[in-house]
């Protein structure tokens, strides 16, 4: 199956991501690992970018073969979420929490040649929050009075309002330079590779960058393949042509690698989220009643082992087990046929009602509206799928609102804040929700940004502002040869300079 999500960045999004080293699990890389420092890495993936720049909509390709390996940030996330240091060096924080000045690492350069300076960072912020940008993560920021460059290694950005989040969502920001251009067909980043070559439809090549300011890639290069069906990548693997999957999409696949002592597969943690996103603003999921009617007349856990069988997990909520203030929430909406239908009569649809799904056209969104439907005409209500592209969701469904309901992947870590903001997309409007995540934003500790955290979510799950089907699994299968590759399913990111090849 190809799966082309969205890249809404988180916090959202997102995204959220400039990255570090490859995370904890069965694949790191250590000291004591054998590797070749010449071999090239053949990764295959489903996600080919739709262009190179992620505020221009480059969508989860770029950020998976970019992020971290070409460009990098301020800050980085790591494969197990933790936020650390990067191209900054240090930075100080006022005492009222406006205040934020960043040093900037020495001896840094683009692969360019040009020097890292204050300007670069400027400008870099200044493009995800530009109102042609297309990277959602500009909503997560906070309102930013000034962004100031006193020297070329300084810069000092004064908020309107404290954000206990900031820093976290720098990590999402790449620094690019400001004296690139376009970056749609080409790169200037400050990461361990640089982009050798692009052939849309095919693959995505990057060579070591020799004048890297940090630790160097313990390998020559990588090489992206680009598949459109998970059965011509496993069969990639197979044969050797690639050495290690991504993210496994064909699940009934997985017993040809599992018995096999060639390969290894690890299943680490996923931040993505399949939604049946309801327009809140419209009638009749304008009616809390009919947005748990839904939720309630849908067999989630059927749902998930008909498309994962034993991966995946069931989710009542916008936040995965990974985020900081998960509960589990999956008894709220429950499956239950009974309470659906008498929360439609109450509503006043006893004979249902017909609407709209707009469906993307990739797997799995054709399969889940299928079974969507069939599960809400067991209740009286009447689906008509309406698919269409990537590119069409985007201008219709994200951009004008044009909807009543949708299925949609969201890969970002900490987005239930995005239910605060009641211009998002879906049009979630609850006034003390929006409270909560601005007092979490504001809040000076994260136990109390976690508390209030709970508390939108909660009830977020409760108004059913939307139907979360299930959190996707994150399988990679690799080659036995391979060492240090990540194996988590964080923002779609994949750090390839600590895999090793023995």
């Amino acid at each position: 199956m190809k799966k082309q999500r969205i890249a809404l960045f988180g916090a959202v999004v997102a995204t959220a991501l400039a990255l570090a080293a490859c995370g904890s699990g069965a694949g790191d890389a250590s000291p004591a690992a054998a590797g070749k420092s010449d071999a090239i890495i053949q990764v295959g993936s489903l996600y080919e970018p739709q262009n190179l720049d992620n505020t221009a909509g480059g969508g989860q390709g770029v950020t998976e073969a970019f992020n971290g390996n070409v460009y990098e940030g301020l800050f980085k996330l790591t494969d197990d979420g933790k936020v650390e240091p990067l191209l900054a060096a240090n930075h100080t924080v006022s005492a009222d929490g406006l205040t934020y000045t960043f040093t900037l690492r020495d001896g840094v350069t683009f692969h360019s040649g040009k020097a890292l300076t204050s300007a670069d960072v400027k400008y870099s912020i200044e493009k995800v929050l530009a109102p042609d940008s297309k990277s959602a993560r500009k909503s997560s920021f906070p309102e930013i009075k000034q962004i100031a460059t006193p020297d070329p290694k300084t810069v000092t950005v004064t908020l309107a309002a404290r954000s206990i989040s900031f820093v976290y969502n720098l990590s999402y920001v790449w620094i690019v330079n400001d004296q690139a251009g376009s970056l749609q067909a080409k790169e200037d980043g400050t990461g361990p590779y640089k982009l050798d070559g692009w052939k849309r439809g095919s693959s995505l090549t990057l060579t070591k960058n020799p004048s890297y300011w940090g630790t160097p890639a313990t390998n020559g290069g990588v090489v992206f393949h680009y598949f459109t069906d998970g059965s011509a990548l496993d069969n990639a693997l197979l044969t050797n042509a690639v050495d290690v999957v991504t993210s496994e999409q064909n699940p009934d696949a997985l017993a040809q690698f599992t018995d096999n002592p060639a390969y290894k597969v690890t299943d680490g943690h996923s931040t993505t989220k399949l939604l049946l996103a309801f327009n809140d603003r419209v009638a009749p999921f304008n009616d809390v009643k009919v947005r748990k009617a839904v939720s309630a007349a849908i067999d989630d856990k059927k749902l998930l082992q008909s498309i994962w069988g034993d991966h995946g997990s069931l989710i009542g909520s916008m936040v995965p087990p990974s985020d900081p203030w998960h509960t589990d929430l999956t008894g709220v909406n429950a499956y239950n046929v009974d309470e659906a239908k008498k929360l439609l009569a109450d509503a006043g649809h006893a004979g249902g009602f017909t609407f709209t799904l707009d469906t993307p056209n990739y797997d799995p969104h054709p399969t889940v509206a299928a079974f969507v439907k069939s599960e809400l005409a067991k209740v009286g209500i009447t689906v008509d799928i309406n698919v269409i592209t990537a590119d069409q969701w985007y201008t219709k469904v994200y951009q004008n609102k044009d909807f009543a309901a949708t299925l949609q992947e969201h890969v970002n870590d900490r987005d239930v804040v995005w239910y605060g903001d009641p211009s998002f997309y879906w049009g979630y409007d609850n006034p003390q929700v929006t409270a909560w995540i601005k007092q979490a934003e504001q809040a000076p500790s994260e136990a109390e940004q976690t508390d209030l955290l709970k508390k939108a979510d909660r009830q977020i799950a409760e108004d059913a502002a939307s139907d979360w089907l299930y959190l996707y699994p994150q399988i990679v299968v690799a080659s036995t040869k391979l060492s240090g590759y990540p194996v988590n399913g964080l923002n779609s990111q994949f750090f390839a300079y600590g895999i090793q090849k023995g």
